[in-house]
């Protein structure tokens, strides 16, 4: 759930050194399809972990995109992985110096704490975006995902957040549209139990790609590309940087709409998300991989901020009870294990029994 960070888990990032890599945006150049004149239409901002190669080729997918959005940039957060003079030296020489700008954290505080570092001055800036764009370094741009982003947007000025089809590099859909998380969808995550399925479909967190290239309402869109107009970030607040990784824009996205902001999806926005590479979690060629404590500790928070503290207990035992009746279909049947190693143990030792600072 957004882009990924490693590394231990922080709640804040230091101080931020900002360094312009160029003379920045050509005062000269007009307004954007989105923009008034003198107000900055659109802000990208890549928050970088060790993916400094990723993120060169995300942004060189996304230059064509802002060329056709005057007056946009793009913020390039380095989130304290050793990459920073890297990722100067691509930008220098690259010649991307009017548009992006290096930001260098001095801590790796997370995806939600590295966002913030580029949102929070900026929105406070005399020059706020209208939009600003989440962007996964793991991603490629596709021609005219942005502008379809922004023209939507503008067409609806009630809508709040959007997010993009987000697809493998083959043009197959992944699921990046969702449910809130509740109790009856951590029992239908735990049991994966086709009729106990199409019974909870209504709490089904992943449900199937829409189908069509018309726009839908959804509870929450994938941080991967997610965009946010600044009237959401004035009446909810910055990212919640006790979300190390994971669950963030699940709760970024619960908050605006509690206020009023509603969240769609919109499919004629194609990106390639290459999944998992730069965090690993999700990464089929590690399937089995031990998912991170900090994963946990942003679920737990996330269901006791929303649901309290008897309902989080509740949701964790369903999902307990439909686990472990998958698992023991799955043993009966001779299937192999495909869930990630000790996943079951993580669980109790994370949600049943927290001992984390990360519950509200």
């Amino acid at each position: 759930m957004g882009a990924r960070s490693g590394s231990p888990r922080g709640t804040a990032v230091g101080t931020v050194e900002r360094r312009s890599t160029g003379p920045g945006p050509d005062p000269s150049v007009g307004p954007g399809p989105s923009g008034d004149s003198g107000e900055c239409p659109l802000l990208v901002v890549v928050v970088n972990y060790k993916s400094a190669g990723l993120a060169v080729d995300c942004l060189e997918s996304l230059g064509p995109e802002l060329e056709q959005v005057p007056g946009s940039r793009a913020s390039l957060v380095e989130n304290d992985s050793g990459e920073g003079d890297l990722l100067a030296r691509e930008v220098e020489g690259r010649g991307w110096g009017g548009w992006v700008s290096l930001e260098r954290a001095d801590r790796n505080g997370g995806f939600a704490a590295g966002n913030n570092r580029a949102i929070v001055p900026a929105l406070a800036s005399a020059d706020p975006p209208r939009y600003v764009l989440l962007l996964n370094p793991d991603t490629v741009v596709r021609p005219g995902a942005v502008r379809e982003l922004l023209a939507f947007m503008d067409a609806r000025p009630d809508v709040g957040i959007a997010g993009s089809r987000l697809e493998f590099p083959d043009g197959r859909a992944q699921r990046s549209a969702f449910r809130f998380p509740s109790a009856l969808g951590e029992l239908e995550g735990g049991l994966r139990l086709g009729p106990a399925t199409r019974l909870l479909s209504k709490w089904v967190v992943a449900p199937p790609v829409p189908e069509g290239l018309d726009p839908v309402p959804t509870d929450w869109v994938a941080g991967a590309s997610m965009i946010v107009r600044r009237e959401v970030f004035e009446a909810v607040g910055p990212m919640d940087e006790a979300y190390f990784m994971y669950f963030e824009e699940v709760d970024f996205c619960r908050r605006a709409a509690k206020l009023g902001w509603p969240c769609w999806y919109v499919p004629r926005s194609r990106v390639v998300h290459l999944v998992g590479q730069s965090s690993g979690v999700t990464d089929r060629a590690r399937a089995r991989r031990r998912r991170p404590g900090y994963w946990f500790e942003s679920r737990r928070r996330y269901f006791r901020s929303h649901h309290g503290r008897a309902a989080t207990a509740v949701a964790d035992l369903l999902w307990v009870v439909g686990y472990c009746s998958y698992r023991l279909r799955r043993r009966l049947a001779g299937a192999p294990d495909s869930d990630p190693e000790h996943l079951l143990r993580d669980f109790v030792r994370h949600s049943l029994l927290p001992t984390g600072p990360n519950s509200p």
